[in-house]
């Protein structure tokens, strides 16, 4: 799969291990939440990139007190109608503080990438071929004003204080 950030597709260095896959010694790997809460215990003393794959619905108080040892958190869209991982990552970047990086896995389309951007995500996989093809020769669509405040975004001064503006 590809993988957009920062405007431009980029080479992946992380590595999905599927349940029950011996994770190696070294390198960048994604672990499934349920195998990470089986399996943590094995890195205590490893200083080992983590990156971990939470599904819709996995509350964050599951694994909060994980969250300094990820690198990357993979919030999943098993549809590109299910809008949860959007929260998930606006609580992970304002509540919890979460400074790594929060990467869109699944059903990632063109016209949600600015969004995902406004509520805390740095990366996207791209699986959707008319997607891919799309940011590769036009990149991802922008507007400059908003109705709602998001990460990136502050209120624009003026006889319009709906409108927002990123920064």
């Amino acid at each position: 799969m590809a993988l957009w950030k920062n405007g431009s597709f980029i080479h992946d260095t992380w590595r999905s291990i599927a349940e029950g896959e011996d994770a190696p010694p070294a390198g960048h790997v994604i672990l499934t939440l349920d195998w990470w809460l089986q399996e943590r215990d094995a890195f205590a003393s490893s200083n080992a990139p983590i990156g971990v794959r939470i599904e819709p619905g996995a509350p964050i108080e599951s694994y909060a007190s994980d969250l300094p040892r990820f690198s990357l958190i993979a919030l999943a869209f098993p549809k590109f109608g299910d809008g949860r991982a959007y929260s998930t990552a606006a609580l992970l970047r304002e509540r919890y503080g979460f400074t790594g990086e929060i990467r869109a896995v699944g059903d990632v389309l063109i016209d949600q990438i600015q969004m995902m951007e406004r509520s805390g995500f740095d990366t996207f996989e791209i699986g959707d071929p008319t997607t891919e093809r799309l940011l590769r020769t036009r990149g991802a669509p922008g507007y400059s004003k908003f109705y709602q405040p998001g990460i990136g975004a502050e209120t624009q001064a003026g006889p319009r204080p709906w409108a927002r503006t990123k920064i």
